[in-house]
């Protein structure tokens, strides 16, 4: 889910300074919110959201052979025991602010019944992971690229262990959402890292039922679309022009492909780019702290829908990224897709284009 170009998924890149600063938060906003529901005297549901959230051992299940991790300068106070100490409330606010590479996929694999009813895999289906982004946020955080990896592109997904014991076989020319429905999230970090040879340091995942329910929770979304959308596979019909959606909607939006441009992936990535542009500024026009209720049922709907690693799996944990993300604008997000062509052998695949989507990944490390 990302938009090309100089405008930010993260929001528009116009407009005054002071309006951009108000949507420089996707998770800052709502996870900081999350905390004060929980410091709020209702300790239940702080347990709750906290109990809600997934999480998968990426790195115990992948070990050391992965690539190195990104290199960020070292902390002045802590490299340098004669430096001045910082400012107590400096100290008592201290946040991580190295460089991140965060996989982020849209699943629908927590909520069986839900997920087929929107349209997913459902009970007796494998999941699968239709969207698929590396986040990729520069050293002191303020700067961010996001990078949109379309399904349909052809790579050779590696060995990959599986929970059950044992491991998958090496797989040549498959598309690149298989490694998800055979090995999970360890093997979709681990087929990314070997595409790209860049460290992933967390995985995020959000299901498409919980994603349906943030919006509601939010009060719907906005956009506005430049075609005719009139697809029977996503159950969607849309007159071209400005549309107030509610969640199921906006999820049949997010998954249409059928019925625009080429029909392909490429087409979809492109109605995810308005949505999620339309989606942050819902987030960044809705007042959520004067509003507990509301506040509850979007926090609600995140948690409940999120699988991370075991190093984002609390509260706490994703409080304090949200936070470090403070810094990051709409104006400092680059977004783009990786560099594809379509397949010689199969018109409906594509496959990297070298060696721009080398170059790509190389400035990420």
């Amino acid at each position: 889910m990302c938009v090309n170009g100089e405008e930010s998924a993260f929001g528009g890149g116009s407009g005054d300074p002071a309006r951009r600063r108000r949507r420089l938060r996707i998770a800052g906003c709502l996870l900081a919110g999350v905390l004060v529901v929980g410091a709020g005297g209702a300790g239940w549901a702080f347990w709750r959201l906290n109990d809600n959230i997934a999480s998968v051992d990426i790195d115990a299940a992948l070990g050391d052979n992965r690539p190195a991790k990104i290199r960020s300068s070292p902390d002045p106070f802590a490299s340098d025991p004669s430096a001045s100490d910082p400012p107590a409330s400096a100290a008592a606010e201290a946040l991580p602010s190295g460089a991140l590479n965060i996989l982020v996929l849209g699943s629908d694999s927590r909520s069986g019944k839900e997920n087929a009813e929107l349209g997913g895999g459902g009970e007796g289906a494998g999941a699968r992971s239709d969207t698929a982004m590396v986040v990729h946020v520069d050293e002191g955080r303020t700067r961010a690229t996001v990078v949109s990896i379309p399904r349909d592109t052809l790579v050779t997904r590696p060995s990959c262990p599986l929970e059950s014991g044992g491991s998958t076989s090496v797989a040549y020319n498959v598309m690149f959402n298989s490694a998800y429905a055979v090995g999970g999230p360890v093997c979709a970090v681990k087929t990314v890292e070997s595409m790209t040879n860049v460290r992933m340091d967390h995985y995020i995942e959000i299901d498409f039922a919980g994603f349906a329910k943030l919006v509601d929770a939010l009060g719907g979304v906005t956009v506005t679309t430049d075609e005719d959308i009139d697809d029977e596979d996503s159950h969607l019909t849309l007159d071209a022009g400005t549309h107030h959606l509610d969640g199921e909607q906006a999820l049949a939006l997010a998954r249409t492909r059928h019925g625009i441009g080429d029909g392909s992936d490429l087409g979809r990535i492109g109605l995810q780019q308005t949505l999620v542009k339309a989606l942050l500024d819902q987030i960044s026009s809705t007042d959520l702290l004067t509003n507990p209720a509301q506040l509850y049922r979007a926090a609600d709907a995140i948690t409940g829908s999120l699988t991370t690693d075991t190093g984002l799996d609390s509260l706490g944990e994703l409080v304090s990224l949200g936070k470090s993300l403070n810094g990051l604008t709409s104006a400092e997000t680059e977004t783009v897709m990786m560099p594809v062509v379509t397949a010689a052998y199969d018109r409906n695949r594509v496959v990297a284009d070298e060696p721009e989507a080398s170059r790509l990944w190389e400035s990420l490390r």
